[in-house]
């Protein structure tokens, strides 16, 4: 009895995931028989739970919706991954949601097995997490949600904006998608009185309703929306442009790069171009000398200036202190190593 009750909360598990399953599908992932298969359905929808089978060699099991809705069942490792999530979302720039998190987590680490509680556990005492100041850029969770559904229902948003300057203006768009980065929420919409696509960061949002009418949805400025929100806030919104050429793969360099210091874009196995953007020249010539890779510089020709200009002043700076540095016993100017077995500290 107990293995027909645990063969059944693990169907039900399957089903949850609101996809269609072939019978073949669902009996080999439950080691059972199509007839044991068929029986287990039958129970399930004895018990109130509305499976939908279509016939055939291309029909299947769903669960369909009703009014009674089925327990919320987790598999061992989805159980760690909402746990994980749960524990890392107080670091994601939503005001608020850390404490949410924690209530949530304390409700789910209730019900998980003890083997889970242990792993959920030792996650938690061994990880130290490193989070923004209160407050700093943190976005209120009821204006993410409202603008979510302002999105969905296409219906026009009344809201005053803080710019970078802490000036503020009273702005009216059509709300298109909410792109989350690393750091950051930002609304991309429609500005009416600049007829533009504009992206706004949501912790700069005040909304200020009645909102409306509803309009009807334009095409999207890119395909890529997460592309176009990268290049406006790592580029667009700079003074100084440019174009460098990175040699290192695609791969690498964007496990070091991220979507708001510049937009990737792979040339070959080896290289690939970054575009991205700085205050200045002279603020650029820093920015792409701590990137950390070899680099050709493809546009503005000022910025090679800026990089020379840089270069002299290095060598200038380090020949002075070659000449300055106090000699060694052994004349060579160079500190001595520090002997094998010797303590050194920092």
């Amino acid at each position: 009895m107990l293995e027909t009750s645990a063969r059944l909360l693990r169907l039900l598990s399957l089903l949850q995931a609101h996809r269609e399953w072939s019978g073949a599908d669902l009996a080999g992932r439950l080691g059972i028989s199509a007839r044991t298969l068929r029986r287990d359905v039958d129970r399930l929808r004895e018990l109130g739970y509305p499976v939908n089978a279509s016939p055939g060699t291309g029909g299947g099991y769903q669960l369909g919706a009703g009014a009674e809705l089925p327990p919320l069942l987790l598999d061992d490792e989805e159980a760690v991954a909402v746990a994980v999530g749960l524990r890392t979302a107080a670091g994601q720039g939503v005001e608020g949601i850390g404490e949410t998190s924690v209530r949530a987590l304390a409700k789910l680490e209730q019900v998980l097995p003890r083997r889970l509680r242990r792993r959920v556990g030792a996650l938690n005492a061994f990880t130290v997490p490193m989070l923004r100041g209160p407050g700093a850029d943190a976005v209120d969770p009821a204006v993410l949600t409202g603008l979510a559904n302002l999105c969905r229902d296409a219906e026009r948003l009344r809201f005053e904006y803080r710019g970078h300057d802490g000036t503020s203006t009273r702005r009216t768009v059509e709300p298109h998608r909410l792109v989350c980065s690393e750091r950051r929420w930002y609304l991309v919409a429609w500005d009416l009185d600049r007829e533009d696509w504009r992206t706004f960061r949501a912790d700069r949002i005040t909304p200020r309703p009645p909102h409306g009418p509803r309009f009807v949805p334009r095409e999207p400025p890119a395909e890529d929306l997460a592309a176009y929100v990268s290049r406006g806030v790592s580029t667009r919104v700079y003074a100084a442009h440019a174009v460098i050429r990175l040699l290192a793969p695609l791969e690498e360099a964007a496990g070091r790069i991220s979507p708001s210091t510049g937009t990737l874009e792979a040339e070959g196995p080896d290289t690939c171009l970054l575009r991205t953007g700085a205050a200045s020249l002279d603020v650029m010539v820093v920015h792409v000398m701590l990137l950390g890779f070899e680099f050709e510089v493809l546009e503005p020709v000022e910025l090679i200036d800026a990089l020379s200009a840089a270069h002299d002043r290095l060598a200038r700076s380090l020949a002075r202190a070659g000449t300055s540095r106090p000699r060694t016993r052994d004349g060579s100017g160079r500190t001595p190593a520090t002997p094998s077995g010797s303590a050194a500290t920092s």
